[in-house]
């Protein structure tokens, strides 16, 4: 009987630890058929609001959105933003927006972006800037460097989050990939 209650309990003990394991995905953001929560107003650094708090989300509409929040500029996010611009570009015919809000309270920021947009040539990309702890109601979880919702009609249709050095080139190529998620389709 002992034997047993030991076998019972270390397969229990299995079974959670699984369960914990299967469910570390970190969850930041509006999920996947949820709908975007609604307006909020950053600090647009770039494109026709530059200078303004304004809201993107408002300006987008029901059409289809690539929406990052990212917590610092690096070459990871530099990237995944070139792409994001390049295909929203190519995606103009259906209306394709896309933003990427940071999430910081820090000092000098805005130059910083500036410059980014400039040396990228950024064309269809807004860069904006939000409080540390972002938009309540999007609900970004904290240790989460990077969150990329691509919406369309306000619901979710994908969902990706990375923490500090986890965003790589093959995830920025599967985000692009995932644009067609939120695309009409032909």
């Amino acid at each position: 009987m002992r034997k047993h209650r030991i076998v019972a309990v270390a397969l229990t003990l299995a079974l959670s630890a699984g369960v914990v394991f299967a469910g570390e995905g970190l969850k930041s953001g509006p999920q996947v058929g949820q709908k975007v929560p609604g307006p909020f107003h950053p600090l647009n650094i770039n494109g026709e609001a530059a200078g303004q708090k304004f809201c993107l989300h408002c300006k987008n509409g029901t059409n289809p959105v690539a929406m990052v929040f990212a917590r610092e500029v690096n070459e990871p996010v530099t990237k995944l933003v070139k792409k994001l611009d390049a295909c929203t570009g190519k995606h103009a015919d259906a209306s394709m927006g896309s933003f990427v809000v940071f999430l910081s309270d820090s000092e000098g920021l805005a130059a910083e972006l500036k410059e980014v947009a400039g040396k990228e040539q950024l064309k269809h990309t807004v860069l904006a800037i939000d409080n540390g702890a972002g938009p309540k109601a999007y609900n970004v979880a904290r240790d989460a460097d990077i969150t990329v919702v691509l919406y369309t009609d306000h619901e979710v249709k994908a969902n990706y989050s990375f923490k500090k050095g986890q965003l790589k080139d093959k995830d920025v190529e599967k985000i692009v990939a995932d644009v067609t998620k939120i695309l009409p389709q032909k």
